[in-house]
């Protein structure tokens, strides 16, 4: 594995490189997570598929510059920066939660640079079933939002214990939660502004996407919808509902897997992209 950061203006993004087979696999992290979210998936592709993992600006061990507009639009450009910088011609995309938005655009603006976008418990545009987790609520709503901000700064325990609570909810395994939860918390303090404008952005993101319909119904590349079926929030009817959006798409619900489905499932998620990357083999 290799360790780098990739330039974004006068900034940095760090990314990491593994060598292998096949079409690189880009994998995408939420909020409020870093490239460590899938280090229980990494062993399972090791030596067996390319791939790339990074931290989005204001995250993990990226730069974190002060009032940096922290919207999904500007995460669009940190992928941008990241797959150019390497030389990546083509990728399969692997979105999780709140990167959703920006692999997808980035996906409608490059259709020929996409191997295949695989989403992983994610959203897009506003849909009747999806539903914010109680601690994405507080944060991302107007008024409500701006409290819960200055809750947390005078606060910051109360900061800590929501945080283990909600991010503990989205792993079904009580040990992988007590073992994860902290190191991921760890990594959350210094990206708590990231956090914070992106739960801004939150609701405009999906009323906006609203707009893309159109493009994701004509959209040409493969799509995979696996979902952690134990998701109460980017639940099944969301993916379901997701899936319909595009003409090539299959939907996979795992049912022993919640939020976090690289956490609780690794193996699985692993072997659909090992499979993928077969099938590339073949048709080169």
């Amino acid at each position: 594995m290799t360790d780098l950061f990739v330039p974004r203006g006068t900034f940095r993004i760090y990314a990491e490189s593994s060598p292998g087979p096949g079409v690189p696999v880009v994998l995408m992290h939420g909020f409020p997570d870093s490239v460590r979210l899938n280090d229980r998936l990494m062993p399972h592709l090791a030596d067996r598929r390319a791939t790339i993992r990074f931290d989005f600006l204001g995250w993990g061990r990226s730069d974190k510059p002060f009032g940096y507009p922290y919207t999904a639009r500007h995460q669009v450009g940190d992928l941008d920066a990241v797959l150019n910088h390497l030389g990546v011609e083509r990728a399969v995309l692997v979105a999780h939660d709140a990167s959703g938005p920006p692999a997808i655009d980035w996906a409608l603006n490059n259709p020929e640079r996409v191997e295949q976008l695989v989403l992983l418990n994610t959203y897009y545009h506003l849909m009747a079933p999806l539903r914010r987790p109680p601690a994405i609520a507080l944060y991302s709503t107007p008024g409500l939002g701006a409290l819960t901000r200055s809750v947390a700064r005078w606060r910051p325990d109360l900061d800590r214990r929501l945080y283990h609570w909600q991010v503990g909810e989205f792993i079904l395994d009580p040990a992988l939660r007590r073992e994860l939860v902290p190191r991921l918390y760890a990594d959350f303090i210094a990206a708590r502004p990231a956090f914070w404008r992106l739960n801004q952005d939150l609701m405009g993101t999906v009323l906006s996407r609203r707009r893309r319909l159109p493009q994701l119904r004509t959209f040409a590349p493969p799509v995979t919808v696996m979902f952690g079926a134990q998701d109460r929030y980017l639940n099944s009817d969301v993916a379901r509902q997701l899936a319909a959006c595009f003409p090539n798409s299959q939907l996979r619900l795992v049912p022993k897997a919640g939020h976090y489905i690289q956490v609780d499932q690794p193996e699985l998620v692993a072997a659909h992209l090992l499979s993928e990357s077969r099938h590339e083999t073949m048709r080169s």
